[in-house]
């Protein structure tokens, strides 16, 4: 089996993710989903990569958040 492109991305996205939250690699490993195509080649699962999506655009909201919390201390 082969990892599609797209799934090689997502495998940095997560190292990326768990690097700046402080969270476990691992963790974010094991909710990875993915499918494999005829041609054996590994895709991320669409219903797990709107999730995992969805939870970055929160952070990225709640950045403005933190900062001013921060400054106002």
């Amino acid at each position: 089996m082969k990892l599609h492109d797209n799934t090689i991305a997502h495998i940095a996205k997560i190292i990326q993710m768990a690097i700046l939250s402080g969270t476990d690699i691992v963790d974010h490993l094991r909710m990875a989903r993915f499918t494999s195509d005829e041609e054996e080649i590994l895709h991320i699962e669409e219903e797990y990569e709107k999730i995992f999506n969805e939870s970055i655009e929160k952070m990225i909201q709640s950045i403005p958040e933190t900062v001013t919390e921060e400054e106002s201390e």
